[in-house]
């Protein structure tokens, strides 16, 4: 059985880089490339894998099609969660996450998925300008080869 631990042991030597794949209205798969990581959910608990993003098409899709797939590969192994995606950001506030609690989740999310920075109040700045969002998967099914 695959779990989340063997995900973040095949994404730390590439750098925790994951590629998402969320549907479109027409059917189509749209997929890119992320950072992602696991941690605790911030608000209830159970581990997530997360990942920060801006993408009008990661998000337009997600928001009406919440199912969505990340994969990682290491070599010729390769492991892949499918889950339902919850996005917390400004355009899609959460009763639980006010502004500040939503600029330290985006920095939960960047660390856990092997980011640091040396300058964390010009991360916080990026992140407002960008209009960046925290994305938690719930795992429903991970598989490997």
């Amino acid at each position: 059985m695959t779990t989340l631990d063997d995900v973040v042991e095949l994404a730390r030597p590439e750098h925790f880089l994951m590629t998402v794949a969320t549907l479109r209205a027409d059917g189509t798969i749209q997929a890119s490339l992320v950072n992602a990581g696991v941690m605790n959910h911030p608000l209830d608990g159970p581990p997530v894998l997360a990942f920060v993003t801006s993408g009008r098409a990661k998000l337009g899709n997600m928001r009406d099609r919440p199912q969505i797939t990340l994969t990682v590969r290491s070599g010729w192994q390769w492991a892949t969660v499918e889950g339902r995606a919850e996005i917390i950001g400004p355009d899609d506030p959460h009763p639980g996450v006010d502004a500040e609690r939503l600029r330290l989740l985006l920095r939960e999310v960047f660390t856990a998925a092997g980011g640091t920075h040396d300058d964390w109040d010009a991360y916080d700045a990026e992140m407002v300008e960008q209009g960046r969002s925290a994305v938690l998967v719930t795992p429903t099914r991970v598989y490997s080869n």
